[in-house]
């Protein structure tokens, strides 16, 4: 959400994560911005920029308790569940202008949506007008079909609501990924030069002016996976895969729909979530997805570097908020706020406005 944030034009001010992995990430692509490395719930004071630009608080609580893969502990006993008020309290002792609160649409469907519902009111019991609603990635330039809820919230004034679709084709998996590097199952050189020039927008603007990229980290799988992976063409599952290559599952038929998932090279991706648990497949590699392809689906900029193993950036890049999807809100909230300022600076001014950065979470 920052990385979207900075593509708007808002200057990030400070940050809290609590992950180790994700705070070494973190500082490393944000050096301007203060990362604290704390539990969101202990932090009672931090020093914020004084000044005229509109402030905006935005983050996204832990979300497993509420996302659908999780039919054990999804509802009001999940301690997790119940972390929003951290940030509800964050909200009340800072008191932005704005307000933009993200998690997963299965927000919506837990107890019945109640804890949506508290958020919006808790915030409402603050003085804020909000909109909600879900968001579609795919419907804002990012290659992969990937619905978030949002609620933005907004502190004398009405919410301009949320932002509408972009307008224009859909950019699909092959043209993100088209340029990068060819690999091979277990790859583990992290810095590789391109495969080829860039032939897409969304490529040549996520690549840059680089002529090497990070990230080129691929999960070494065993033969037998590897085997599987070879029946299941574009848009497959495992249900593609021979009964007597499944051997060691007893129940086939319980089977989530998106293991083994071969990824369409002319459509969006499938959500990327827990890309190496679920075996996403490349769309004509017998593989599965590299730590940059991931990236790049997620709308990454090549720049951007992960910290930790390659299960531990596998695990950042899924659990992210696709910056693209963020940018589009913060775009849409920052021609609103401007519009009641009369000396407004241009869009490009970096000090348009400050925010602190979400706590914690996972997608």
């Amino acid at each position: 959400m920052s990385l979207g944030a900075r593509m708007a034009g808002i200057s990030v001010a400070a940050a809290i994560e609590l992950d180790r992995h994700a705070h070494a990430t973190y500082a490393l692509n944000h050096p301007d911005t203060l990362v604290v490395r704390a539990d969101l719930d202990r932090v009672f004071d931090i020093a914020l920029p004084q000044g005229e630009a509109p402030l905006v608080l935005f983050g996204g609580p832990p979300c497993q308790g509420f996302s659908t893969s999780n039919q054990r502990t999804r509802g009001g006993s999940n301690e997790k569940n119940w972390l929003y008020r951290a940030f509800v309290r964050l909200v009340s002792h800072v008191s932005p202008d704005w307000v933009v609160f993200e998690n997963v649409r299965g927000i919506l469907e837990t107890e019945g949506g109640a804890f949506a519902a508290n958020v919006e009111r808790d915030l409402e019991a603050l003085g804020y007008s909000v909109s909600s609603g879900l968001l579609n990635a795919a419907e804002f330039g990012v290659p992969q079909v990937r619905s978030r809820f949002f609620i933005v919230g907004r502190r004398n004034g009405q919410t301009p609501g949320l932002p509408s679709p972009a307008a224009g084709a859909r950019v699909t998996v092959n043209d993100a990924i088209h340029d990068l590097p060819e690999l091979p199952v277990g790859a583990s050189v992290c810095e590789l030069p391109y495969a080829r020039p860039a032939s897409t927008e969304y490529a040549k603007v996520l690549r840059g002016s680089a002529e090497r990229v990070s990230g080129n980290l691929v999960t070494s799988n065993a033969a037998h996976i590897v085997e599987r992976y070879r029946h299941v063409p574009q848009g497959g599952n495992w249900e593609d895969i021979p009964e007597d290559l499944m051997a060691n599952y007893t129940d086939r038929q319980r089977c989530h729909t998106g293991i083994y998932r071969r990824l369409k090279g002319d459509a969006p991706s499938v959500v990327i979530g827990n890309f190496r648990k679920n075996m996403l497949i490349h769309p004509t590699a017998d593989r599965g997805l590299s730590v940059r392809e991931a990236a790049r689906i997620q709308s990454f900029p090549d720049w951007y570097r992960f910290a930790g193993t390659i299960g531990l950036q596998q695990q950042q890049v899924g659990n992210a908020v696709p910056p693209l999807l963020a940018k589009a809100v913060f775009d849409h909230i920052l021609a609103a706020a401007w519009d009641q300022v009369p000396s407004a600076p241009e869009a490009t001014d970096n000090a348009a406005q400050v925010a602190v950065a979400p706590a914690s979470r996972a997608a």
